[in-house]
């Protein structure tokens, strides 16, 4: 027997799924160890081989590969605890990433603070050199100049050193002479080149994307380190991969070089899981929501594909300009933390109780009142079965808690808890609406797929408020993000600056750049990789007064054709009235990157086994004792485990269903489907879009 294996390390589970060589799927649940993830990990590893009634050594011999995603890096930027970085720039332009673009993110707010600077003004350090915008050299790189910056580095004891020249993009080589510099004076620093990181045009974009790596890229190098040591001393010799904010997998060694590009590394597993949930039951149009302990991720599946961005992006206040899932991350999870601000105005989030002190209800010294501890107060969690019964839930501690919210807003603790959820639901509700209304799409026109630990609780009352009357709950929602892993493949991101008039553009030109970049994405494919690949190219491009670029997919496009580039400024021009309803064919069209995506195809897709339908079809599965919940009056709810209950099964709400780690509450004229995957698929009465019950 052989696994397959996906790690999801959260801010307070870490998840781990195994997938024999049959298609049976095994999982553990462990609390995440932020003080040293890899630890956690291997909790949650020896957790599994338990399950598998096997030794963890014999697991891991078993295993052919291990999938990861991890949020080392985003908390890196979260919690300002990244490496201490010096940047090197061309002499006269060390304020790049503090004058930005000029504008500030609430351009009325006239008490706005200047966001943090990943590296101060005296670690900002110019060296005499200087590129031209086509890549000639107008002034060669000054030794003189360039030791004197690295001695001053020295002094100042930085771990990471981002170098970032004017122009780099098209010609590297003052930034490679720089880090043979480096690396001679200052051996053991983490080196990030911009002409590596981010090669394409736009100063600040490029300059912040790899001050980010440089920042995150220490401790996520020295994390997947220590965890491969750790696994490798174990006994497991096959690859690790890690999950990319694109959706694709990397090696090691290219997530460590490339850090910034796994800043949403454990949520792009969850947009796999959910675009490959879409194929199996069928659903084209898919908004995923996934509900953790410390945020909710949301995300937009439409004809069955994920949006991908090549826009930038902010993370922690920072732009980081390289390909990701197109993703909205809310601070409200069922960790999530309720307080009451100066105006009386409850809140909840983004301040997060995490996996430790974690919800007051885990008796780990935590006092905040969170999420968890109202649905608890509430009477929808079972407090001697958290977990599977791994850990009992102190009820006294978690109504002490919503005790202190309740004093603060003169109501009792009832109305308190109920606020609690409430307000969560409504930001995620506002989280639904900008993946969906505020891009010109009807969420009532798709299902909502919900997982993660917490959705449960929640998704129904989100769907209502949005008008949804679809949502679907997979066996495996409490780790689906981990199962997600292991749907996806390989996948190298090359970008290229290419800025060429389209009456003007080469065809031949753009032939043999897209054959480089090619050619470099298999070479860095082939350390770890040896399989069938496959090539996505595309262009950015804008009409010439434009100053942002629109992505236009050649996916179908013959590019040895003769007519390329009309061909291509036609996919432009429809693109362009897709977006924003019209086109302009007068303008000039103007190319400006050109992107190539090499994905290693990797093995057979895990596999949801189809449940046998037993005689007892359609008929409603005596439930377990009824738990007493607060659905707007005390009432006993029929609770029912999912397990128990055969395929075509109906479950009328008020009712809770109950797995081994989540629970899902049915409210009043909710009704709900066992599928013949064991999923729920639950129908949710119809209110208007701007209701909020």
């Amino acid at each position: 027997m052989t696994y397959r294996i996906g790690i999801d390390v959260g801010g307070t589970f870490t998840d781990v799924v195994g997938v024999d060589s049959e298609g049976k799927v095994f999982f553990a649940k462990v609390a995440s160890t932020p003080a040293d993830p890899s630890r956690g990990v291997m909790e949650g590893l020896e957790r599994l081989a338990v399950v598998l009634s096997c030794k963890l050594g014999q697991l891991l011999h078993q295993t052919e590969r291990i999938v990861h995603g991890t949020t080392v890096a985003t908390n890196t930027l979260l919690e300002h605890k990244g490496a201490r970085v010096g940047l090197l720039t061309t002499d006269g332009h060390c304020d790049v990433i503090e004058m930005r673009e000029g504008l500030k993110p609430d351009r009325y707010n006239l008490r706005l603070p200047p966001p943090v600077q990943i590296v101060p003004r005296r670690r900002r350090i110019g060296v005499r050199e200087r590129l031209r915008a086509d890549g000639r050299v107008a002034i060669p790189l000054d030794t003189s100049s360039l030791q004197r910056a690295v001695a001053r580095l020295k002094r100042e004891r930085v771990d990471a050193v981002a170098i970032c020249y004017l122009h780099s993009y098209r010609n590297p080589r003052h930034e490679e002479l720089t880090r043979r510099a480096l690396a001679r004076t200052l051996p053991g620093v983490y080196i990030s080149l911009s002409s590596e990181v981010l090669p394409q045009i736009k100063e600040y974009e490029r300059f912040s994307t790899t001050v980010v790596n440089a920042n995150v890229g220490p401790l996520l190098s020295h994390y997947l380190n220590q965890l491969s040591t750790r696994l490798r001393d174990s006994g497991y010799s096959g690859n690790l991969l890690i999950m990319q904010s694109h959706g694709g997998l990397a090696s090691v060694e290219e997530a460590a070089r490339l850090a910034a590009g796994a800043v949403l590394s454990g949520p792009a597993g969850g947009v796999a899981g959910s675009q490959y949930c879409g194929k199996l039951v069928g659903a084209s149009r898919i908004i995923a929501f996934d509900m953790g302990g410390t945020s909710t991720d949301i995300s937009l599946i439409t004809e069955g594909e994920p949006k991908r961005v090549a826009r930038t992006r902010m993370i922690a206040e920072h732009p980081v300009a390289l390909p990701s899932h197109d993703l909205v991350s809310l601070g409200a999870g069922g960790g999530s933390i309720a307080w009451v601000d100066a105006g009386g105005i409850l809140r909840v989030g983004p301040q997060s109780a995490g996996a430790d002190p974690g919800p007051a209800s885990y008796g780990q010294g935590g006092r905040a009142a969170t999420v968890t501890d109202a649905n608890l107060v509430l009477g929808y969690l079972n407090a001697k079965n958290f977990l599977g019964g791994q850990r009992s839930l102190d009820a006294a501690a978690a109504t002490h808690a919503v005790e202190g919210i309740a004093k603060r807003l003169h109501i009792s603790p009832l109305e308190a808890a109920e606020g609690i959820c409430n307000v969560a639901n409504t930001q995620m509700a506002e989280g639904v609406r900008l993946v969906s209304v505020r891009r010109g799409v009807d969420p009532r026109r798709f299902a909502l797929l919900a997982f993660g630990g917490a959705a449960g609780l929640h998704i129904t009352e989100v769907a209502r408020q949005l008008g949804i009357t679809r949502v679907i709950l997979p066996r495996l929602a409490a780790v689906l993000s981990a199962w997600g892993m292991m749907t996806t493949d390989l996948r190298c991101e090359i970008v290229r600056t290419h800025i060429a008039e389209a009456h003007r553009a080469n065809a031949a030109s753009l032939r043999r750049l897209f054959a480089q970049m090619e050619a470099e994405g298999r070479r860095r494919l082939k350390p770890s990789f040896r399989g069938q690949v496959r090539i996505h190219r595309a262009l950015d491009m804008r009409y010439g007064e434009q100053i942002f670029e629109v992505g236009v997919s050649l996916e179908g496009m013959d590019i040895e054709t003769s007519d390329l580039i009309p061909q291509v400024v036609e996919r432009f021009h429809r693109r362009h009235e897709e977006l924003f309803t019209y086109r302009l064919p007068d303008q000039e069209v103007v190319i400006v990157n050109a992107r190539t995506s090499v994905v290693g195809e990797l093995a057979e897709l895990p596999k949801e086994p189809v449940l046998r339908i037993s005689r007892r079809t359609r008929s409603l599965i005596p439930p377990r004792a009824p738990r007493r919940a607060y659905l707007h009056r005390w009432r006993p709810v029929p609770v029912f485990d999912l397990e128990s209950l055969p395929p075509a099964s109906i479950v009328k709400g008020p009712a809770i269903i109950e797995t081994s780690t989540t629970t899902v509450l049915l409210r009043p004229a909710d009704h709900a489907m066992v599928t013949p995957l064991g999923w729920l698929e639950i129908t949710v009465p119809t209110f208007p879009m701007s209701g909020t019950q």
